[in-house]
């Protein structure tokens, strides 16, 4: 990037951090958010409040950090406030590339060594692709085929927190806060955009979602289409068949009239399967094999008013034993097939947003335990996010130049990480843990660099440190 486009571009970022300003309270708020979204957007490193402090104000550290650290896990501000001056700031230019097509709901894990931050729990994580300790946050993106954004952002909370009222007070939740299901907060996000009139789209989401019926039904109430993941076993009914009727009888001719996707997908003839190009790769067009057709769904939330024809589409690549993925969708009847793909398979973007948001400016690298600070930090990440949208002609998000506008500050030469041994000093050798003298067996005590660590950092400190001598 030259210097003349990389001085305007820092304008930008100075303009679009003070808009910011101005809904987010008082004025002493003012450096510190600027300082804290440099940080996040600075290049390399962990985006938690020490390393941050560090590269924005490498000459007073300690000073930094506890103003970044107060701002961030305690002070009052409205993270809807921010977000919704950061939809104001990047929806147009989102749009100036094409209208939203679509809102995509979906999930992102934080994984966790201790139990004690807000949330945390054995559960699925999305980031591990397994049940591990974690955290989980909902989320609703408005997106087109250029770009996307975050609106909406909301923890889980596990029913083991959500009962326990010791841990909601350690950790500040609120007192509106109560259990919900994934599937209950992602509806209570919808209803609020529907609410707030943002620009409609297709609502798209994973099976984790899409098998939730009540969802589905909420959002046909709310006058929105889908395309939701469904599992191989989801029950439809048979094309042809009679919806009127209750439970997976059979018809005339012995056939059960209620079966899975599966088996109707199995069923098909081969003139049935279309090969699709939906976008254009990295490398090579994107392209699978589908089909679709027109059917019910069949679940015991329905009833025989509410049933209706939606699309069922299933993709077979070429080479799998089976079908791979289904979907339901109340898209229009005369949709073409390439758009129901296209719309079907936009979903990724998410996926993209995650891994720019986790990799580019630190979503995941929040240290606190708070549910404040929680989702403060991650309000000040979509931020960022938002502006490196704005900016991708000239700084994509993932590519080499995403803060070619900023100067990354050198350290001072006296800083250390906590929990990091102080190279200055020297190992007393009777002393080293790894050493199997009596003496050092008896030792009962910790380094004095470990104990002022939180649970969750300890956690993830290495093991291998020695003893200093004092």
């Amino acid at each position: 990037m030259d210097l003349v486009a990389s001085r305007a571009s820092e304008a930008r970022f100075d303009a679009y951090v003070e808009a910011l300003v101005g809904v987010i309270g008082h004025t002493d708020r003012a450096k510190p958010l600027h300082d804290y979204c440099v940080g996040l957007m600075m290049p390399g490193g962990r985006k938690s409040v020490e390393p941050m402090a560090a590269v924005t104000a490498p000459e007073r550290v300690s000073a930094q950090h506890q103003s970044l650290l107060h701002f961030v896990g305690v002070s009052p501000w409205s993270d809807a406030a921010v977000l919704a001056k950061v939809r104001e700031l990047v929806l147009p230019a989102i749009e100036a590339q094409g209208p939203i097509t679509a809102w995509i709901l979906d999930d992102t894990g934080f994984p966790k060594k201790g139990r004690h931050s807000v949330g945390v729990g054995r559960q699925y994580c999305g980031q591990l692709g397994k049940q591990d300790n974690c955290q989980v946050a909902v989320s609703l993106s408005m997106a087109n085929a250029e770009a996307s954004l975050p609106v909406a952002w909301r923890l889980y909370l596990p029913r083991s927190w959500a009962e326990d009222p010791a841990r909601r007070r350690r950790a500040g939740v609120p007192a509106e806060i109560t259990f919900q299901s994934k599937p209950e907060i992602a509806l209570e996000q919808i209803r609020w955009a529907v609410e707030a009139g943002l620009p409609r789209g297709v609502v798209l989401m994973d099976a984790g979602y899409g098998v939730d019926a009540r969802l589905r039904m909420s959002l046909t109430a709310l006058e929105l289409s889908y395309v939701a993941g469904i599992l191989p076993n989801t029950l439809v009914w048979q094309p042809g068949a009679e919806p009127g009727r209750s439970g997976p009888k059979r018809g005339r001719r012995g056939e059960p009239e209620v079966i899975s996707a599966k088996e109707v997908a199995l069923g098909l003839p081969r003139s049935a399967w279309r090969e699709i190009v939906w976008r254009e790769g990295s490398t090579a067009p994107l392209s699978s094999r589908f089909a679709r057709l027109r059917l019910c769904s069949a679940h015991r939330h329905q009833t025989t008013e509410g049933r209706s024809e939606e699309w069922l589409l299933i993709e077979w690549p070429q080479g799998e034993k089976e079908p791979t993925k289904y979907w339901l969708s109340t898209t229009a009847a005369d949709i073409a097939f390439e758009q129901l793909v296209e719309l079907a398979k936009l979903r990724w973007r998410i996926e993209r947003d995650y891994q720019e948001l986790k990799q580019e400016v630190g979503l995941g690298h929040f240290e606190g335990r708070g549910w404040r600070g929680f989702h403060h930090h991650a309000t000040l990440c979509i931020a960022a996010y938002g502006f490196l949208v704005c900016e991708r002609r000239t700084i994509p998000p993932s590519g080499p130049d995403t803060a070619a506008w900023r100067q990354r500050p050198a350290l001072p030469d006296c800083y250390r990480p906590r929990g990091a041994a102080d190279q200055t000093r020297t190992t007393h050798t009777r002393l080293d843990r790894n050493t199997t003298s009596t003496a050092h067996r008896g030792l009962g005590e910790q380094p004095a660099t470990m104990s002022m660590l939180s649970e969750d950092n300890a956690a993830n400190q290495p093991q291998t440190a020695t003893l200093m001598t004092q």
